[in-house]
């Protein structure tokens, strides 16, 4: 029996890791574009997942699960989608920034974004302005997501901003900033981008931009 990206969708919901990368694998078998495997099965499940998490229908654990299914399914399609020339929708930068060492809520946003089928360079906990600069000019992301949660470290995403605006490239990069005491007023008196209240609509801004 021919397999379905609406089935490997669903038990990518489900966090059925292990039966979506059998049927990955299945439909790869079948000869099904690789890229509508990635567009159809594994993204349309994690968009759902970003949509009910949003709502508050489903929870932490569950987008894990679900991230975990959608990165074995990955594992397969990533050589295959290379070979074909399909390129990512974009690239984005994410870190925890200097002085901040937590890193759950960069974790959610960095898999809400490889949800919508964007490139994730991940820097990591504790990064300075400096570091996001050095990163953006090696890696030419269009995208700086920086994540603190705690007040006494928000500071340094005005610095992020800041080292930017020296290097004349400001105009290059969309800032992205989120995290507990982060908010949209916080945004404008750093002068970032874009300020979301939670992971999965970060991944939806992110999407937007790149999509321009």
């Amino acid at each position: 029996m021919s397999v379905s990206m609406a089935e490997i969708s669903e038990n990518l919901q489900k966090g059925k890791a292990k039966v979506v990368k059998e049927m990955v694998q299945q439909a790869i078998d079948e000869k099904i574009n690789p890229s509508v495997i990635l567009n159809e099965g594994l993204l349309s499940g994690m968009d759902v997942i970003g949509e009910k998490f949003k709502n508050n229908e489903v929870f932490v654990p569950e987008v894990l699960i679900a991230a975990r299914a959608m990165n074995q399914g990955m594992e397969i399609l990533k050589p295959l989608l290379k070979e074909a020339g399909a390129k990512p929708l974009g690239k984005a930068l994410i870190g925890t920034v200097k002085g901040d060492l937590h890193d759950i809520g960069k974790n959610l946003v960095k898999m809400m974004l490889e949800g919508k089928g964007i490139e994730v360079i991940d820097l990591g906990v504790d990064v300075s302005a400096e570091k996001y600069l050095e990163a953006y000019k090696k890696e030419n992301a269009r995208i700086i997501c920086c994540s603190s949660l705690l007040t006494t470290t928000m500071g340094e995403m005005k610095n992020v901003v800041e080292i930017f605006v020296k290097e004349g490239i400001r105009d290059k990069v969309t800032i992205m900033v989120g995290g507990a005491p982060v908010n949209e007023e916080f945004r404008k008196s750093i002068g970032a981008d874009i300020y979301t209240p939670d992971a999965a609509s970060a991944a939806d801004a992110a999407k937007a931009v790149l999509l321009k």
